[in-house]
């Protein structure tokens, strides 16, 4: 029994700070870090405002190019330092007749359809700017975003810049919606505490950017192109770093069954690069970057999920042992996850029937996240996963919300 609360409470402790403790560790430290004035942001070159490429590899994109393009040319930035390139392999919509109309705009396609990691490796020979910036066809960008990602660029030791993804939310918002958007909300101050204390660990898709002369190729099977770029610019001695006034707006999944599917596969990517990028494991040669990656990340896509699972036999266990019906510490925690995955339940039940109780998000959101874990381990290990990406569907615009 002895061995059984053992590792019961190193589960339960790593479960904790994998989704909460390392927030609050991280906290603690950029406090102390500031109290003895210390991570002062780099201030540079105000005068820096190097030429730069906006970057969208597309697949049948042809619903939302106008806007994209149109956005594209609204920033604030010199329009004469600003190029736009368009990847549109495989594209048979008429993606790329549309968008040779804008004579701002750079087209490069191919008949074949490879992969997005594909038409990545084949653009950047095309990228002549020293930034490129990556982002969606299906987001819209903020005014200021290129020169907000521009302005860390000035210090010589940044790398990578990731923007920040934001939902747009609406007053009826679905489970997906609302549990995406809280997620984020969350990831984002993380995101803001990781850069300050020394890198961010992996840039959003949807909006990020590096220094061109650092672009490595990325393998074509790999699944989540931004997590490894961003990585393996970090592993290269840079660091990534996030500045949430450059931003990029999506509406969120149409349901959870679509925020399920796309979960999946970032979680099969997540397994891949975890192995892909092992090295990074190595705390004697990465220091900061090691903890921070191992703990914002590996944590989340290994471990935890399966600790969750484990802990709750041996939690009845425990509590069978102390009485179930004691009330003791440990029955206590048994019923607590208990009620915890009857209310995700419970909001699965009302979300099936379009009745909508945001108290339910949070547990019903979290209870996707690591069944995703799961399904999308299976699906590393069984090889099936294919390059091409498949756009979960997406709800309705509104209020966007970070």
């Amino acid at each position: 029994m002895e061995v059984v609360k053992v590792i019961f409470w190193i589960s339960l402790f790593i479960i904790f700070y994998s989704y909460l403790g390392y927030g609050i560790l991280l906290f603690a430290i950029i406090k102390l870090r500031r109290l003895f004035g210390m991570g002062k942001a780099y201030e540079g070159n105000e005068d820096y405002q190097p030429e730069v490429t906006l970057f969208v590899s597309a697949f049948n994109e042809k619903d939302f190019l106008d806007q994209k393009v149109k956005n594209s040319m609204s920033l604030d930035y010199p329009s004469e330092k600003v190029t736009q390139i368009w990847v549109t392999d495989g594209s048979d919509d008429g993606t790329p007749d549309l968008l040779r109309k804008y004579k701002e705009v750079e087209v490069y396609h191919k008949e074949e359809r490879a992969g997005k990691i594909a038409a990545m490796n084949r653009g950047m020979q095309f990228v002549k700017t020293p930034i490129v910036i990556f982002s969606d066809a299906n987001t819209d960008l903020g005014k200021n975003s290129i020169k907000e990602i521009v302005r860390l660029f000035r210090n010589p030791k940044v790398g990578c810049v990731s923007g920040e993804k934001r939902i747009y939310a609406k007053d009826a918002d679905n489970a997906a919606g609302a549990g995406e958007g809280m997620y984020w909300k969350y990831e984002s101050q993380l995101k803001k505490w990781d850069a300050e204390l020394y890198s961010v660990v992996g840039a959003a898709g949807e909006l990020f950017a590096i220094r061109t002369q650092l672009w490595q190729e990325v393998e074509r099977d790999t699944l989540l192109d931004d997590f490894m770029i961003s990585l393996r610019v970090a592993m290269s001695g840079y660091t990534i770093q996030y500045n949430p006034e450059a931003y990029a707006i999506e509406t969120a999944s149409a349901n959870v069954k679509e925020e399920l599917k796309r979960k999946i596969r970032i979680s099969a990517g997540g397994i891949q690069s975890v192995v892909r990028l092992r090295s990074l494991l190595n705390f004697f040669k990465y220091g900061t970057l090691s903890f921070q990656y191992i703990s914002h990340r590996v944590l989340r896509w290994t471990l935890t999920p399966l600790l969750l699972l484990l802990i709750i036999p041996m939690n009845f266990f425990l509590a069978q042992q102390e009485g179930m019906f004691n009330f003791g510490l440990f029955s206590v925690l048994f019923w607590g996850q208990v009620l915890f995955y009857a209310a995700a339940l419970l909001g699965w039940f009302l979300e099936n029937r379009q009745i909508r109780l945001k108290l339910l998000f949070i547990p019903y959101y979290f209870f996707i996240m690591n069944l995703s874990v799961f399904l999308g381990f299976g699906r590393y290990l069984k090889g099936n996963q294919s390059v091409n990406w498949e756009r979960a569907k997406r709800g309705v615009q509104a209020e966007a919300v970070a």
